[in-house]
């Protein structure tokens, strides 16, 4: 883990981006249709890296924003309320920190996403919004936690070990 305001930095963007990455891919692949097809995502193709990697060129911006400024907060005071760093697994009490922070960014940067590609992109009335914003909550919690908990956490820590090899 970071143990200084630099290194802070470099795994919040490690994070950030993978993140954001992630999400990107799942969200193109949807909007491409990949769903839908007989056979689901397995049916996506290069092309949706393409698109999602445009995306999370600047989404990548806001997910560092916006954990930076309340997300890894919240989920620091939710992991303090629910475990006990003296008694618990270690393991246990970054899972909880995780839990947390996906369930603050989550909504977040689901109505990041819905105010940016729905009601100023695609022209949707700002009335549709709390809509809009719940169904994007909705498609996005799954994946934003199962992503973060199995893909960009563990990827996050491994590549800030590489780099940081004194904090292991």
């Amino acid at each position: 883990m970071p143990k200084t305001k630099m290194q802070g930095f470099v795994f919040g963007l490690i994070m950030s981006y993978a993140m954001a990455c992630g999400m990107e891919v799942y969200n193109v692949a949807i909007k491409e249709g990949f769903n839908l097809n007989v056979g689901g995502f397995s049916t996506m193709t290069n092309q949706v890296f393409l698109g999602a990697l445009a995306e999370a060129s600047y989404m990548g911006i806001f997910v560092f924003l916006t954990s930076n400024l309340w997300g890894n907060r919240i989920g620091a005071a939710f992991a303090a309320r629910y475990t006990d760093p003296e008694k618990d697994n270690p393991y246990f009490c970054r899972i909880m920190r995780q839990a947390g922070t996906v369930a603050v960014m989550c909504p977040t940067m689901s109505m990041i996403a819905s105010i940016l590609f729905n009601v100023l992109l695609a022209h949707q009335p700002l009335y549709n919004l709390p809509a809009i914003w719940v169904g994007t909550v909705i498609k996005n919690f799954p994946m934003a936690f199962f992503w973060n908990m199995f893909a960009a956490a563990p990827f996050t820590h491994w590549i800030f070990g590489k780099m940081f090899p004194e904090n292991r």
